[in-house]
């Protein structure tokens, strides 16, 4: 799919993907970049990767007013995963009490995926290890004006940063989070 695509004004709520290496039980985004806007992903459960959205392969949607709330994975990406230079643009989002088993409770970027992200809230989000706002590992997201609130962790409560994890964080806060390791 194209930046022609609209998914525009929808629920997707309460889906299912099973097995460990599945994901993207609300959408799977596979080599493409559709337009996303003012969507809710609610109550999503992967057993592996990605339970609100996964972007997979250079998919690079423009995800605007968008809400992912209570989505879980039972690996890592619960709201957002982004993987293998997948670099989504999103602005004016919301993600809250999403909760990963492993990484990356709000959003988990991976493998050369550089998403911006501007004026997006990531609230109450959990992980087990790492980033419970957001989790990045071998990229450089850019972030402007984001705000990350008692999100928890083991390590980046926040957010996590590892193996040659390098972002750009302009303008942002980060207010009461927690970790049982290191970085709340």
């Amino acid at each position: 799919e194209t930046s022609a695509t609209v998914f525009e004004n929808l629920a997707i709520q309460n889906g299912y993907v099973s097995g460990t290496s599945s994901g993207g039980a609300g959408m799977w985004n596979d080599s493409s970049s559709p337009t996303v806007t003012n969507c809710t992903f609610t109550n999503n459960t992967a057993s592996g990767y990605g339970g609100g959205m996964y972007n997979y392969s250079n998919s690079n949607p423009t995800v605007t007013g968008c809400t992912f709330t209570n989505n879980t994975a039972g690996r890592s990406g619960a709201g957002m995963k982004n993987h293998d230079d997948s670099s989504p643009t999103l602005t004016n989002c919301t993600f809250t009490n999403n909760t990963a088993s492993d990484d990356g409770g709000g959003m988990y970027n991976t493998n050369s995926s550089n998403p911006t992200v501007t004026n997006c809230t990531f609230t109450d989000n959990t992980a087990s290890r790492y980033g419970g706002g957001m989790h990045n590992q071998d990229c450089s997201p850019t972030l402007i004006n984001c705000t990350f609130t008692s999100n928890s962790g083991g390590d980046g409560g926040g957010m996590a940063n590892i193996d040659v994890a390098l972002p750009t964080l302009t303008g942002c806060t980060f207010t009461n989070n927690t970790a049982s390791d290191d970085g709340g």
